[in-house]
């Protein structure tokens, strides 16, 4: 059996003890459900536990124009940047456990009345290792997964591969309509083409981010994808959109990554 990596000393004690228990396999932690959790096991893989990384960032202060639509690339940067910070630090503990991936993996974020201006970020999902094989990236990391057990389980019953939950984020500012237009539209059924223009292509650059993310690593496309929209405390006329989803490899026949499953059933 290979060496498992060692638990990085930057990892507080409680951390470090709990990913200790893991390593030894006496004992495992995970938030799947039931059916995921034998699904994926159905699969090939084993639950090692809970990982998780927190990035506590203060997020800085911009203002749109009035009467213009456009991004916050202040906000959208934090946003992005502490997330990235959560993920990065969820993955040190995959790899502290020796895992091949995390899936069930999602973004919490917690504001806190004395963190004026700042939010907590929070990655967490279940550290998953395959009996067979290996399913870690072409890099060599761990994948990273908002896979269910049942989504993986049919994923990989089709020969494909998670490599990385893929993210992209806009924070952007809709104009506010002037006086005049007000009252022009006050008591009619019609559309306003600029809020549309606005929310379209915020969308727009969320999901060109994200799909950058996973052509840079070589994916195959994304699945599970979803856009969330949030205002968070900016003001109304300013909303966050996060474009996320789980990028995806084929797996040649034959390949290591792909072990045999045990379907248990007909067809």
């Amino acid at each position: 059996m290979a060496a498992m990596p060692p638990v990085s000393p930057g990892l507080a004690q409680t951390a470090s003890d709990r990913l200790a228990r893991g390593r030894a396999g006496s004992f495992f932690t995970s938030d799947l459900s039931v059916d995921e959790f034998l699904l994926a096991r159905e699969a090939g893989f084993d639950s090692l536990g809970i990982v998780m990384g927190s990035s506590m960032y203060h997020i800085g202060f911009q203002v749109g124009s009035f009467n213009q639509n456009m991004e916050l690339g202040v906000l959208s940067q934090a946003m992005n940047a502490a997330r990235v910070l959560a993920m990065q630090r969820m993955e040190a503990e995959a790899e502290a456990l020796g895992a091949d991936g995390v899936a069930g993996m999602r973004f919490q974020i917690g504001q806190y009345e004395w963190g004026e201006n700042m939010a907590e970020f929070v990655a967490v999902g279940t550290a998953l290792k395959a009996r067979e094989g290996s399913y870690r990236t072409p890099a060599g990391k761990p994948f990273t997964s908002s896979l269910s057990g049942q989504d993986l389980y049919k994923l990989v019953k089709a020969g494909f591969a998670p490599v990385s939950l893929c993210f992209g984020v806009c924070v952007y500012h809709v104009y506010h309509l002037g006086l005049r237009q007000m009252m022009k539209t006050a008591y009619q059924n019609i559309e306003m083409p600029n809020y549309t223009q606005a929310l379209y292509d915020a969308r727009e650059l969320a999901i060109d981010r994200m799909q950058y993310e996973a052509m840079q690593l070589q994916a195959q496309g994304i699945v599970a994808m979803l856009v969330q929209e949030q205002p968070w405390y900016w003001g109304s006329h300013v909303i966050e959109f996060l474009a996320l989803g789980t990028a995806i490899r084929s797996v040649a026949a034959g390949e290591p990554a792909r072990p045999q499953l045990n379907l248990g059933m007909n067809g």
